[in-house]
């Protein structure tokens, strides 16, 4: 099994927390859609023998596309590759976007899966993040979805940033519960370099975030969550009994996929690849039959390193039998320096899984990193 991502680098406006590529001008839009199909075409031996068990459609805002183009991509992708015949198919949306015309349109498409960006319920709050739709778009976009017989949703929330009080993020929470979601994926807010929100805060025009805040909103949603019979099954990542991302576990897991689009990333196991992230030169590379990526070649250090971080996020675990296939011994090593985190409660072991305990789970990426390679 494997899956395949699709970049869609369009978006009306920039949040100005976001440091993934994208352009807001939609002028070569048709022009990007012609190079994502013929990039498809010219990497369809990445996946050799694999069947495609997920299509994600990220950005970006694909949801600025029409539902024409998106089938237009899906039927290359199925002409060219052995499709499952339960794939998941996710569409990532903004709230703005999904009116009744469009989702009723999408019913005619293939997806079968909305990822919806919420972040938040308050105006207040997506004006500061410099969100395009308001939190009346973003009830009534669920609604709208699920009228539409979309039972299979998913949303995004961002907590530990300034405007969210310890009550705003309670009522973000409770609305998500309210609206019957199956699926939450919740950020803490980050800095990124060269944001807007770096800038302003560089610049004493915003508040740096809280770290302690950010801890205390993050042990919210675990009790909220819990209490409400969702699963933690990745950090950030919540859902409803069985009703886990297909697409992004197998990232977790490593499983192989394939990525289309400007900036989008590939795996196969051996080798990683990526993108140019830049509209214009991905356009003309792909207009002249070139594939614009760059590859690296994974070395044993690497693929031990990647699977300890991608493992310890999940509620499957780590399995240390898979570390000795990747390198013979690796297990004992990684079990010595584990040892600190044993003594202090973060992580557990059961059988030849280690997992994350709650505690432990704030501290995901230092622990993770302390037990590389």
């Amino acid at each position: 099994m494997a899956g395949i991502y699709i970049h869609i680098p369009f978006c009306k406006q920039a949040c100005h927390y976001c440091d993934f590529h994208f352009s807001t001008s939609p002028k070569y839009k048709d022009e990007m859609v012609a190079a994502i199909l013929k990039e498809i075409t010219l990497q369809k031996n990445y996946l050799t023998n694999e069947t495609i068990e997920t299509i994600y459609f990220g950005g970006g805002t694909p949801s600025v596309l029409s539902p024409g183009e998106i089938i237009r991509i899906i039927n290359a992708i199925t002409e060219l590759h052995t499709v499952s015949a339960d794939v998941e198919i996710t569409l990532e949306a903004n709230p703005d976007d999904l009116d009744h015309h469009k989702i009723n349109a999408f019913r005619h498409t293939p997806v079968n899966r909305f990822s919806i960006g919420i972040q938040s319920f308050f105006d207040e709050d997506l004006q500061w993040m410099n969100r395009v739709h308001r939190a009346g778009e973003a009830e009534a976009s669920v609604k709208r979805a699920q009228d539409a017989g979309f039972e299979n949703i998913t949303v995004d929330l961002i907590y530990g940033y300034p405007l969210l009080t310890d009550v705003k993020w309670k009522h973000n929470l409770q609305k998500v519960f309210e609206l019957g979601i199956p699926h939450v994926s919740a950020y803490s807010m980050t800095v990124e370099p060269q944001t807007a929100l770096a800038t302003f805060i560089s610049k004493k025009k915003q508040q740096p975030m809280s770290e302690a805040q950010s801890a205390e909103q993050f042990n919210m949603m675990l009790h909220a969550m819990q209490i409400n019979g969702f699963e933690q099954y990745e950090i950030s990542n919540f859902c409803k009994q069985g009703l886990f991302s297909r697409h992004n576990s197998n990232y977790w897991k490593g499983v192989k996929y394939l990525g289309i689009g400007p900036s989008a990333h590939s795996f196969n196991g051996d080798t990683r690849q990526w993108n140019i992230a830049n509209n214009a030169n991905y356009i003309k590379s792909l207009a002249e039959n070139t594939i614009p990526a760059e590859i690296e070649i994974l070395t044993e250090t690497n693929r031990l390193n990647e699977y300890i971080m991608t493992s310890l996020r999940t509620s499957w675990g780590m399995d240390l039998d898979k570390l000795d296939s990747i390198a013979s011994g690796a297990k004992n090593d990684v079990l010595k320096a584990a040892r600190q985190y044993f003594d202090d409660g973060s992580l557990t072991q059961t059988g030849n899984i280690l997992t994350l305990t709650p505690h432990g789970k704030l501290y995901a990426d230092n622990i993770a990193a302390s037990l590389f390679f």
